[in-house]
């Protein structure tokens, strides 16, 4: 029995890149396009929102462009990370339980139909519009919690041995596009309003307040991300169980087998069983919360949790951030010099620029060189970089950002004098190293450390952890930053050290490039000790029926 599942293994880890292997890269990868999408394409429809819904004509000091209230603004941003923060969690586990594929559409179909009812969001005031759309924000993010554990377990479960790492990579690197492509349909559709309604650019009603073409523009927006989720659910469901899960787990070899034999041009026949059991005993009984865990996998799972929780707050909060910076460094005008839709199209033309010159990059040097360098190096190097480029740019901010432009020589921006040029060059390269970096290994290893059974908990566990570094940055930096210059300098400054923090703790968490998962997660020895059981216990059965 055990003998056939380490037929199946060697023939996974030692099978040759095929097509299946690409295909199963997009349809994995289609999940997190979509989820990058959903999660920061709020980011260029966020100021519009305020200014439909939140301006006042009537304020002390003459109207102003509408804008969010802050704790409106942190709860449109914020929602949907708390929702993906309980969606790994849950899914995480029930990937366990019930099987990778089973539970891999309900994540797909819930995706989906919160994203076209985000768009949908509807309401008699600005209050009940804003809580509809918090409302399915967050069962939006819960779905894209679940897709985080999943893709990456099916993907390395599916890979080979030689170039697991640029597979697993080459998922996540769609997040990298999907954010690209939030930009490019904001980018896309506001042009396209601009060009059909040739709003004047000062006309004072509409600089101050929103077009009424505004309030289709950020619902076509949001219900775009269920396009190209929804054109992966057929071939998600064609997809099989991975043979790791089914031998390991299940305990049949010879399903394992035929299954991947249908999807992968290798041989996997093995001397199978004609039913079920499970591979080792110490399935049943070897379970997260066992002292057995913690002994063999309990650093590695905090090595796993602290570096993603720690990577997020810096990274979701400069992500989310984009709408501030732009307009402070000059790319964008400030929102007094332009119209609603106007500034939407020239925060998605910034946004599209900083993920195709820095963001997308980063994603990509990482599926090129994780298997020659491996992912220990590369998340060390992010780490660091990423310090030392914030550090920068938080001790000369007040030189980079430059001082406030006198109105009457300069109506147009908000800030003058400074060097923006250098500005967004550092800001570009924290993005870059973010994902040439720890964004993408924090991401990768932990569906390489842990055994079949707990692969996807565990998975799901340290994502979870990232999103609540997420909430700690949409939630509590973001929120600082809000109160000024000075705030602004300490929370870069403060950025840094999180991200020397993580430096430090990512020498908890093994290097596990050119290792087979059983290798890593110690099942190879499970699987071993099963075979020599089976072989003991055959010399004495034969034993004993030569003494009968």
């Amino acid at each position: 029995m055990a003998e056939g599942t380490q037929a199946i293994f060697s023939s996974l880890d030692n099978a040759r890149t095929q097509l299946y292997h690409f295909k199963a890269i997009v349809i994995a990868g289609m999940g997190f396009f979509t989820d990058a999408y959903d999660l920061f394409c709020i980011t260029t429809v966020t100021k519009l929102i305020g200014r439909l819904y939140y301006y006042d004509p009537t304020v002390a000091g003459g109207p102003k462009p509408g804008t969010l209230p802050k704790n409106i603004s942190n709860a449109i941003t914020g929602v949907a990370l708390v929702g993906t923060l309980a969606g790994q969690l849950f899914f995480g586990w029930l990937g366990d339980r019930l099987g990778r594929k089973k539970v891999y559409g309900i994540t797909l179909v819930t995706m989906v139909g919160c994203a076209l009812a985000s768009g949908l969001s509807f309401g008699s005031s600005a209050k009940s519009v804003i809580g509809s759309l918090c409302f399915f924000r967050f069962w939006l993010g819960f779905g894209i919690g679940g897709d985080y554990p999943l893709s990456a377990v099916i993907m390395s479960e599916y890979a080979n041995k030689r170039t697991r790492g640029a597979f697993i990579a080459a998922v996540f690197a769609m997040q990298g596009m999907g954010i690209l492509f939030a930009g490019v349909i904001s980018l896309i559709f506001s042009g396209i309003f601009l060009h059909v309604y040739n709003a004047p650019a000062f006309n004072r009603n509409h600089v101050l307040s929103a077009q009424p073409q505004g309030d289709y523009l950020w619902r076509i927006v949001l219900m775009f991300g269920a396009v190209p989720a929804a054109l992966t659910y057929y071939w998600r469901m064609k997809m099989p169980e991975t043979a790791r899960y089914t031998a390991l787990v299940e305990g049949n070899q010879k399903k394992a087998a035929v299954d991947m034999a249908k999807v992968l041009d290798t041989d996997l026949t093995v001397a199978t069983s004609a039913y079920p059991v499970p591979v080792s005993p110490e399935a049943s009984t070897y379970g997260l919360f066992s002292k057995e865990f913690v002994q063999k996998h309990g650093l590695h799972l905090l090595g796993t949790t602290s570096t993603w929780f720690l990577l997020d707050i810096a990274f979701y909060t400069i992500n989310l951030a984009q709408k501030d910076i732009y307009p402070a460094t000059g790319i964008v005008r400030k929102a007094a010099a332009m119209d609603a839709i106007e500034e939407v199209f020239r925060i998605s033309k910034a946004m599209f620029l900083v993920a195709l010159f820095a963001t997308v990059p980063g994603y990509w040097f990482t599926v090129f060189l994780i298997d020659r360098i491996g992912r220990f190096i590369i998340q060390l190097g992010g780490f660091l970089l990423m310090s030392i480029c914030m550090a920068i740019l938080g001790a000369r901010y007040d030189s980079l950002r430059g001082k406030k432009c006198d109105p009457k020589k300069d109506p147009l921006h908000e800030y003058c004098d400074g060097n923006h040029a250098w500005f967004m060059i550092l800001y570009g390269l924290t993005l870059f190293f973010a994902n040439f970096g720890p964004n993408s290994t924090t991401f990768i290893v932990p569906a390489e450390l842990f055994p079949a059974r707990l692969r996807s908990t565990c998975h799901g566990i340290s994502a979870a952890a990232g999103k609540a570094g997420a909430i700690v940055g949409a939630f509590g930096v973001q929120y600082y930053t809000q109160k000024g210059d000075k705030q602004i300098k300490q929370s870069i400054i403060t950025l840094a050290v999180v991200n020397f923090l993580g430096f430090l703790c990512s020498f908890m968490v093994p290097e596990t490039n050119g290792l087979s998962l059983e290798e890593l997660s110690g099942e190879d020895k499970e699987i071993a000790a099963v075979t020599n059981g089976i072989a003991t216990n055959g010399k004495h059965e034969h034993e004993d029926s030569q003494m009968v």
